[in-house]
């Protein structure tokens, strides 16, 4: 068996650490399904969203932000009414306002995935804690990253927020020394 960070511990949680937690990505529709998702995240636990992740992903047209982009009060109206996914809707109409500031990134930088990684000059961040309590929950980059993002006009972006999209799309590697992800993503 293979050890594995300490917040893995059911059976989602372990699928998505093992397949996809710190891996480098760079679709732009699955960075603006993560920069949604964190949002929602925030004040939850993220094995919440996690669960509710395939159904987020209906509601909201498997992430096509321009699709999103579009959406009328109607629709988030509707949205507000699923009890499959997170209702709150000041984050439901941040979805809607983050997807169109993403929409006029990608035009500014050609994709959203250029905007972002230029954070960390394209390359992901080593760290080598050594507990999951070692990890931290900001960093310069997101704090960067942050102020970028509003005063772009994103709303749910906070530094947390920011920092734990960079751990889910790869721009970080916080997997813990001892986990075997860690030392598969350090060569990668």
């Amino acid at each position: 068996m293979n050890a594995r960070c300490e917040w893995a511990r059911d059976k989602v949680e372990i699928d998505y650490h093992d397949e996809e937690w710190g891996i480098p990505l760079h679709n732009d529709r699955k960075l603006f399904e993560f920069l949604v998702l964190e949002g929602m995240q925030a004040g939850l636990s993220w094995r919440i969203i996690l669960n509710k992740r395939q159904e987020f992903r209906k509601a909201l047209d498997n992430f096509e932000v321009e699709l999103v982009a579009n959406y009328d009060n109607m629709k988030i109206k509707e949205l507000c009414s699923n009890p499959l996914i997170i209702r709150n809707k000041k984050k439901i109409e941040a979805t809607v306002s983050n997807a169109n500031a993403f929409i006029k990134i990608q035009k500014e930088f050609g994709s959203f995935d250029t905007y972002i990684w230029n954070f960390v000059r394209y390359k992901p961040i080593q760290n080598s804690w050594k507990t999951y309590n070692d990890v931290p929950s900001t960093s310069k980059e997101s704090d960067m990253i942050f102020k970028d993002l509003r005063n772009r006009g994103f709303k749910f972006v906070g530094s947390k927020v920011c920092y734990s999209m960079m751990q889910a799309i790869g721009m970080v590697n916080d997997h813990t020394t001892g986990c075997f992800r860690y030392k598969q993503l350090r060569r990668e």
